[in-house]
């Protein structure tokens, strides 16, 4: 259903090294660009894609409160190396990976980070119980 997430960036240099380190852990690549503008990444070119773009608007970039992408991810060690590799790159941690809600067994399980620029993001997958 989702076809991409555009996310917002003050530096679009910065985002895009931070996005082209981490989204090559798990096979994306970018597949469209305007200069100066935008960025999408994605596993293939029909696949839903994550973006970040200056605003249109011409303003400063803001995070969105309650705003997230999530990222789904095939097994929970996929999720804790994808959670690991977003702080080593410099992004902050919103919650360690593990089953939510904690302590819970829905199956749930995520790790939930902020990018360079703070919008929120989680790398999730569901365990079967």
């Amino acid at each position: 259903m989702i076809g991409y997430v555009t996310i917002g960036t003050n530096d679009l240099e910065r985002a895009a090294a931070y996005y082209d380190e981490l989204f090559g852990t798990i096979g994306a690549g970018r597949f469209m660009e305007v200069e100066n503008y935008f960025i999408a990444w994605a596993t293939e070119p029909n696949a839903p894609s994550v973006a970040v773009s200056i605003p249109f608007d011409k303003e400063k970039a803001t995070v969105g409160n309650g705003v997230m992408v999530a990222l789904i991810m095939e097994t929970p060690e996929k999720v804790d190396a994808f959670y690991a590799k977003a702080l080593e790159l410099g992004g902050t941690s919103e919650g360690a990976p593990g089953f939510r809600p904690e302590g819970g067994t829905s199956g749930f399980y995520a790790g939930y980070f902020r990018d360079l620029d703070g919008n929120k993001l989680n790398a999730f997958c569901m365990v079967a119980e």
